[in-house]
């Protein structure tokens, strides 16, 4: 029976909530391109998505990258015809999803504090570093994480450099968090364990993961409530692939 010796939290849709937000923003986005082209064109709805992905490697994750992207989007999609006033507004779209408030997920300051009574925590969150400090500070959580890691992308190299400087073997790590592809199989790859917490809404670069549908080291809660008895389920034993 593994001793977990470290719990991970993932911060985006697990503490807090944020693609809502971000939801909002693309249909705000749509309204203004609509005025332009034509929506209803597959086309034109999976445009956003692919210049996304082609710029996280460049201005990475947060609602800044989503706001140069759906720049570049619209004169792409425009052909150049947007007014300076309408991508004025889309800049607008980006400064109000910076600063949207933090409403916490129900019942996860609960769920955290009753495992940080047992156990040592780290919040491992990615994005903007500016809007992710924000956040940490304005959820009220902060205090109660051992660690807290802002990082730009969370693939292998990134769980196996914050585990090893928390100097804890991956069978001895939880990670918990809403996204399979982030949060969960990285961490299981290593050797680790995951609690995969859905939001109802996840952004399409999230849901994209070849973890295995019944993947041994990994449990689901749909509440935060039951992520103390998932914790404990896995120090029990009491894990069936």
């Amino acid at each position: 029976m593994p001793r977990i010796e470290w719990v991970g939290f993932d911060g985006d849709d697990t503490l807090w909530k944020s693609e809502d937000y971000y939801r909002a923003a693309e249909a705000a986005f749509e309204q203004i391109v609509g005025q332009y082209i034509d929506l209803s064109d597959r086309r034109t709805q999976a445009h956003l998505l692919a210049v996304e992905r082609r710029n996280l490697r460049i201005f990475g994750y947060g609602a800044k990258g989503m706001m140069l992207s759906m720049i570049e989007a619209a004169i792409e999609l425009t052909e150049e015809r947007i007014s300076a006033r309408h991508v004025q507004d889309i800049i607008a779209i980006g400064r109000a999803t910076l600063d949207h408030p933090v409403e916490l997920i129900d019942g996860i300051r609960a769920a955290v504090e009753a495992i940080a009574a047992d156990h040592r925590i780290v919040l491992i969150t990615k994005g903007d570093l500016f809007h992710q400090e924000a956040k940490i500070v304005q959820s009220g959580l902060s205090d109660l994480f051992h660690r807290i890691e802002v990082v730009s992308e969370k693939d292998t190299p990134t769980y196996q450099r914050v585990l090893g400087e928390l100097e804890v073997a991956p069978e001895h790590f939880t990670m918990i968090g809403n996204s399979l592809r982030s949060d969960i199989a990285p961490v299981v790859g290593l050797g680790g364990w995951g609690i995969h917490m859905p939001y109802h809404v996840t952004w399409a670069h999230e849901a994209e993961h070849d973890l295995a549908e019944h993947t041994p080291q990994l449990l689901q809660v749909q509440d935060a409530r039951e992520l103390p008895g998932a914790l404990a389920r896995i120090e029990a034993g009491d894990v069936v692939g």
